[in-house]
């Protein structure tokens, strides 16, 4: 069984398995990861290569088992907490001088206020925060947003439900529109349910 073409196959389930290392985000990392096990399964079989097989069988089970896990938490309000905060709060702003980079990269007319009246929210999963939220009161139940971000690594597991969604602060202070921050690259209101209104987001 030594021909090209099952070298190549080899070959591209390491590859598939090094480039899902590179991944800044959870559920893409996961997913890139049991595609390269599977490879790398029916690669080993076909050479006969048991050991390489089993090993490859249980990184593609505990894939599956985090895989669910993702699927499961990611509509679940229990796993994740919207904590208000002052703007001038002391972690708030230590949180927006560390990620200073990444959050110009998707929201690059960002600039702080923490002198302004409105709340600000920080998205915690488990004692790690994973987002911020900062917006301003546009009067008739339209808030505008001033910034939207989540960490790379929780970026595919949309956490800002639980911050627009039914039970979230939004709707509890009877927003129903939202406005994106300026310039905002790629947002993803329509994926939480949003229609969108021009440049807003209605809930």
């Amino acid at each position: 069984m030594g021909s090209w073409w099952l070298e190549a196959v080899g070959w591209i389930g390491s590859a598939v398995l090094v480039w899902s290392l590179l991944q800044t985000q959870l559920r893409r990392l996961r997913v890139i990861n049991l595609v390269g096990c599977v490879v790398l399964i029916v690669y080993n079989a076909l050479n006969h290569v048991w050991p390489m097989v089993g090993l490859n069988v249980v990184l593609a089970g505990i894939n599956i088992v985090y895989l669910t896990r993702m699927s499961r938490e990611k509509h679940d309000a229990e796993v994740y907490e919207v904590l208000e905060v002052a703007g001038d709060d002391t972690y708030l702003r230590h949180v927006l001088r560390v990620h200073e980079g990444d959050i110009r990269r998707y929201n690059p007319e960002f600039v702080h206020d923490p002198f302004a009246g409105d709340p600000s929210y920080l998205v915690l999963w488990g004692d790690e925060t994973v987002g911020v939220v900062l917006m301003r009161d546009a009067g008739e139940g339209t808030a505008q947003l001033l910034l939207d971000w989540v960490t790379p690594r929780h970026r595919d597991l949309t956490p800002g439900e639980f911050v627009f969604g039914p039970e979230g602060p939004f709707r509890r202070r009877g927003f129903r529109r939202v406005l994106t921050p300026p310039d905002m690259v790629e947002p993803y209101y329509e994926s939480l349910g949003f229609r969108r209104d021009g440049d807003a987001y209605v809930l």
